[in-house]
């Protein structure tokens, strides 16, 4: 027997004739389906809020060890895959506890695997082979759902004692009844039925990008609008530090260097030895308050990092 298709599989009778439209016509309908993607997330901001508060639980101490996995087929693969890859430059996130596990493997990420998507035990054999447990995170995305690698190592990492989140575009769908923290965001018929790069693509990059910033902001990541624990990996990123570092002290730029030096790179140990800490004060102050700058300066009586004048 036929299933029905899924909401993402259908096709939408406003977009019948798009081969006719004029280039004009076709982007501007092409922009509206975006612009309702996007609004699509919003119903979803409460379980976002959840599965990122019950992440940032498990992965919060140090010692556990507990790894972000990330796992998809196809389109949300390749998306999920571009937000782990994203943690360690932006938030200094240890790419030894980010591991991304597309159907069809590495390879997938450059060019298409359809087969992979349907294969069970590859996604089985993936969670015993990484030894997914406990301490770790699993993330799931499946614009239909039902995708059955994907729901196959949700529910293996589930068993298995993981925390689980899954993220969908259809309702009532198996990945959001196997995963202990369920993300809908209900994208509807695309506009080329079936093609989910399109507005169910758009919609998990855009839970992606929240769901990993908030994680990163309730680990201490994130302090007064910046990335303080971004690793130095480029001209560009060192003049970054640099200027969150003054901007942040209310020192000059040049001071900023200095104590960007004296701190081996760390933008947080750096705002501390601004403050007249040495760096092994400075480290364990941070320590103690779990890698909080805002923490670890109210421990030192200061209400709000000066302005530069």
């Amino acid at each position: 027997m036929n299933m029905p298709p899924t909401a993402t599989e259908s096709a939408d009778v406003r977009f019948a004739e798009l081969d006719a439209f004029s280039a004009e016509s076709a982007l501007a309908l092409l922009w509206e389906s975006q612009l309702a993607a996007v609004a699509a997330v919003g119903p979803a901001l409460p379980a976002i809020a959840a599965a990122a508060g019950a992440a940032a639980g498990r992965l919060a101490p140090e010692s556990s060890g507990g790894r972000l996995v990330y796992t998809g087929a196809g389109t949300s693969g390749r998306i999920a895959a571009q937000d782990g890859a994203e943690l360690f430059p932006t938030f200094g996130w240890p790419a030894e506890r980010t591991l991304l596990l597309p159907a069809g493997g590495s390879e997938a990420l450059l060019r298409a695997v359809e087969s992979a998507e349907d294969d069970a035990a590859a996604a089985r054999a993936a969670v015993q082979a990484n030894a997914i447990g406990s301490p770790d995170v699993v993330v799931g995305i499946a614009a239909s759902g039902s995708t059955p690698f994907t729901l196959a190592l949700i529910e293996s990492a589930r068993e298995r004692g993981a925390l689980t989140i899954g993220i969908a575009n259809s309702p009532a769908t198996p990945l959001l009844a196997a995963a202990a923290f369920p993300v809908l965001a209900e994208t509807g018929a695309e506009a080329i039925a079936g093609s989910t790069r399109l507005k169910a693509g758009t919609a998990q990059k855009v839970i992606l990008n929240l769901f990993s910033t908030l994680l990163m902001i309730r680990l201490h990541r994130v302090y007064r609008g910046r990335m303080v624990d971004l690793e130095i990996t480029s001209a560009k990123l060192r003049a970054r530090a640099v200027r969150m570092v003054a901007d942040l002290s209310g020192v000059e730029e040049a001071e900023a260097q200095a104590l960007l030096a004296a701190a081996r790179g760390s933008v947080k140990r750096a705002l501390l030895l601004a403050r007249g800490l040495q760096p092994e004060a400075a480290d364990r102050l941070l320590e103690r308050h779990r890698g909080s700058v805002r923490a670890a300066l109210a421990g030192l009586g200061v209400q709000q990092a000066p302005k530069r004048t």
